[in-house]
This record gives C-alpha cells, sequence and structure tokens, in this order.
C-alpha cells in the first residue's frame, strides 16, 4: 500500500486466472493486516477489514466472479509467504485455485525465486501450512500443483431438507473450507453453462438450508465453521463419463422470505478445496482409490486434476491427502487507488447482476 496524495491510497496487484477462475493477487496491502499468527490475521481480515474485500471485489473495481489473495509474510520459519483469501462471501483460510493464482504470480513477478524447474513453495494459512510444487520453464510456470491440508468427510448423505427441492442428499465434506455436495440430478439440473441462474439458485437454497441444519467446525481451529460454498457435481463415478461440478459461491446475505437473493456466482474453476472435498467423498465411498488420478472439469470445461497421496487423522477423524494440480495465467498488472473524495470508498453493487445486499 503506497501513498500518492494526502488521503490516497494504491494498491498493486497481479491479476492472474486459474483454469478460468480469476485471482487478484494484492502485492502491497501486508500493512492493513495484524495478527501474529494466521488464525489471529484471518479474524483481524473479517473484523476490520470487509471494507477491503469490497473495494476489491465490487464495482466498479471488481464484479461476482472475482477473487483476491492479499500476501503476507511468512508467520512459520521456512514458509515463503502467508495468504488470506478475499471471496465475494467473505473472508476465507484457503482456496486451491487461488493458491494457484498465488503461486503463479509470486514466481513470474520474482516475488519468491524460483528455485529450480520444479519450484517448492510453503504457504502459511489459517487451517496449516500448505506446500505446492510449480513446474517452471523460462520464467513461465507451467503447472501448480497444491498439496493441500487433510480433507475428512464429516456425514455422507446428510438428508438435507431444501425449500422447493425437498430432502436432498449431501456430503458434507471439509477440503480447506467445508462443503455440502450434491448431485446436480437429484435437483433436476445439468451442468452447462446455459443453466447458471437456475444452478446458481439451487445452491444457494442448499447454502441456506445448510446454514440452519448443519453445525460444523474444524477440529483443530474453531475459527472455521460453518458450510461455506456448494458443490453440484455429477455424482458417482462411471466409466467413460467425465466427472464435472460447479461450486456456488454467494455473494450475499441469503433472505430465506426474500426469493431475489436465492443467488451467487460459479466457480469458473473446478475448484481446489471442491476438488480434494470431493475426492475425500468419493474415497469414503469407495469410488476413488489411494494414488489414482482424478480428473475434474469445471462448468466452462477446464481441468484440475486431483490425486489421493495418503490417509491421515484430522481431529481423530479419518482424512485423506489430496494434491490438485492445474495451471494459472497471468493476465495483468494493475494499480488499485483509492482517492479520500471517492463517493464509493467501498465499492457499490446494483441488483443486475448483483445478489441483494451483496
Amino acid at each position: 500500500m503506497t501513498p500518492r496524495s494526502a488521503g490516497t491510497i494504491a494498491l498493486d496487484a497481479i491479476e492472474v486466472h486459474a483454469a478460468g477462475e480469476p485471482g487478484r493477487i494484492l502485492t502491497s496491502a501486508a500493512a492493513l493486516v495484524q495478527g501474529e499468527t494466521m488464525a489471529e490475521r484471518l479474524q483481524y481480515c473479517k473484523d476490520n477489514l470487509d471494507w477491503l474485500r469490497r473495494l476489491m471485489l465490487h464495482e466498479p473495481r471488481g464484479y461476482p466472479g472475482l477473487c483476491s489473495v492479499i500476501l503476507l509474510p511468512a508467520v512459520s520459519k521456512g514458509s515463503d509467504f502467508g495468504m488470506v483469501v478475499l471471496e465475494q462471501g467473505g473472508f476465507t483460510p484457503m482456496s486451491g485455485s487461488n493458491t494457484i493464482c498465488a503461486v503463479t504470480a509470486a514466481l513470474e513477478e520474482g516475488i519468491i525465486p524460483v528455485r529450480g524447474p520444479e519450484t517448492g513453495v510453503t504457504i502459511d494459512t489459517a487451517v496449516g501450512t500448505v506446500q505446492a510444487v510449480a513446474k517452471v520453464q523460462d520464467g513461465k510456470v507451467l503447472s501448480v500443483t497444491v498439496v493441500n491440508v487433510p480433507a475428512f468427510v464429516v456425514e455422507l448423505d446428510f438428508p438435507l431438507q431444501v425449500p422447493e427441492f425437498g430432502t436432498v442428499p449431501v456430503d458434507v465434506v471439509f477440503g480447506g473450507q467445508f462443503f455440502a455436495q450434491a448431485k446436480a440430478a437429484d435437483l433436476g439440473l445439468d451442468l452447462h453453462p446455459d443453466n447458471g441462474k437456475e444452478l446458481a439458485r439451487a445452491g444457494a437454497l442448499i447454502k441456506m438450508a445448510a446454514l440452519e441444519q448443519i453445525h460444523v467446525t474444524h477440529p483443530d481451529n474453531p475459527l472455521v465453521s460453518g458450510v461455506n460454498l456448494i458443490m453440484l457435481h455429477t455424482g458417482d463415478r462411471v466409466p467413460g463419463r467425465q466427472d464435472r461440478n460447479t461450486v456456488v459461491l454467494s455473494n450475499g446475505k441469503l433472505v430465506p422470505s426474500d426469493p431475489s437473493t436465492w443467488t451467487g456466482a460459479l466457480d469458473r474453476s473446478p475448484c481446489g478445496t471442491g476438488t480434494s472435498a470431493r475426492m475425500a467423498a468419493l474415497h469414503a465411498r469407495g469410488q476413488l482409490a489411494i494414488g489414482e488420478n482424478f480428473s475434474h472439469h469445471s462448468i466452462i470445461g477446464s481441468e484440475f486434476i486431483g490425486r489421493l497421496t495418503g490417509t491421515t487423522t484430522a481431529g481423530g477423524r479419518d482424512a485423506v491427502l489430496p494434491t490438485v494440480t492445474g495451471r494459472g495465467w497471468v493476465t495483468g498488472r494493475s494499480q488499485w487507488v483509492l482517492d479520500p473524495t471517492d463517493p464509493f470508498p467501498t465499492g457499490y453493487t446494483v441488483g443486475d447482476i448483483w445478489a441483494p445486499g451483496a
């Protein structure tokens, strides 16, 4: 964050997308964040920096599909940097696509050095230290494999009572965030971009129900709690059929009595934490073996490759060790300015493309 004139601030960023999901990597906002641990930093962001989240993600600087990352100094010995993720629904501790974006930006911009054709990167997050390995050639990052935190199933086929849909079986899984995952077919929907509004509406209704009926807290970090994201997927694995999904991200408060709020944005990527959680559920169902590659496509057909490398425990629960591989592309370099006379110091939203109260 750098001053330009009296009262004006400027935030430097690198614009990246990972498998289509846009990520704005803030490289000069660390001074705004306080806390000795990543959990404290995440909580500080939630309590004090929502203005920054809205400034970056809302109009006139943002749009509903955009996410962002604050790059922070590491808190653990040997780590390269820390990160907190800014999403339309709030601050989150971890995101696979945003990790791919952050690693791509940090290496291609020289924020951390390239240490060979396969460069290891260590990242501090509020849900643990995350390892990544980037394949680099001639200064370009060709792929990033994220070694995610342990993923675990809370419950399979939880009978969620969803308005308009009745009883919908959902898997409640942690993959870096808590997900409720449902078959799109159970909702009478096909995973196609043309059905985006219907998919987003169904995801919003599921999330609204999940927040009322499902109560989850991470066993090692009580600050991480509640179902944050909804994944709609193709269901049981079938030979010859491509596994696909879309993740619905709320961008406003969901109000049961106000149908205009039942909306959100779809993740353009296959979702890294969602892929991790999906693999945990598939493994628990006996449909994905340790060491088996899992090709996961997004709503726009882009791909992440997931793999479970082993098993472990998390707070006494059986857990798996997921990796997710994808690619990020730098799309621009930017400096976002906030002038003290700007009438929209935290941005704005309009109901033509945004949920009410976003």
